[in-house]
């Protein structure tokens, strides 16, 4: 049974084998893996974690406040999804409050939706209206995530991270 918990260092390994299905440089949405973050290491990843772990009261520079939770199963990582106190202008653009990705070896289970639908519950406890959650307009799989979980598409836009699909989830 999966469950959402905060990033732990102990999941070094498990984490590791996951970034390179998904490939070294590769974007995971929900992540909050810059290109600067040293993982490869214990050490550096335990400096990783510990960033992802404060962001949700002391956001790095540029960022917003956001809570960051591992999607997992025992000791296994099956991916991130990461909700964003606030939006700014590039999240309301593209971004949105809710980003999330599962490792390619889990996908086609609904762990995504699943996620999706255990942190509604902590943005309703940030006193969140609403929530914006995006996806590539070529992701139809994620677009049916989001519906699953009610969301409500409002438009399909160019910014400047592709084309995207907008949708608002009413909480």
């Amino acid at each position: 049974m999966p469950e959402l918990i905060a990033p732990t260092a102990a999941l070094h390994a498990s984490w590791i084998e996951s970034r390179d299905e998904w490939g070294r440089g590769v974007h995971q949405d929900g992540a909050g893996l810059r290109e600067v973050d040293e993982v490869d290491t214990p050490e550096g990843f335990a400096a990783w974690v510990d960033r992802l772990n404060a962001a949700a009261k002391q956001a790095p520079e540029d960022w917003v406040a956001c809570s960051f939770r591992w999607i997992v199963e025992g000791d296994r990582y099956l991916g991130a999804i990461a909700l964003r106190h606030e939006l700014n202008d590039f999240l309301l653009e593209a971004g949105g409050h809710i980003g999330y990705g599962v490792r390619p070896s889990a996908r086609g289970n609904g762990l995504a939706s699943w996620a999706l639908a255990r942190i509604l519950p902590e943005a309703r406890a940030l006193r969140l209206d609403r929530v914006l959650v995006t996806c590539n307009v070529d992701n139809a799989a994620s677009a049916r995530t989001i519906e699953r979980n009610g969301g409500v598409l409002e438009d399909v836009r160019d910014t400047g991270i592709g084309t995207v699909r907008r949708y608002w989830i009413t909480l």
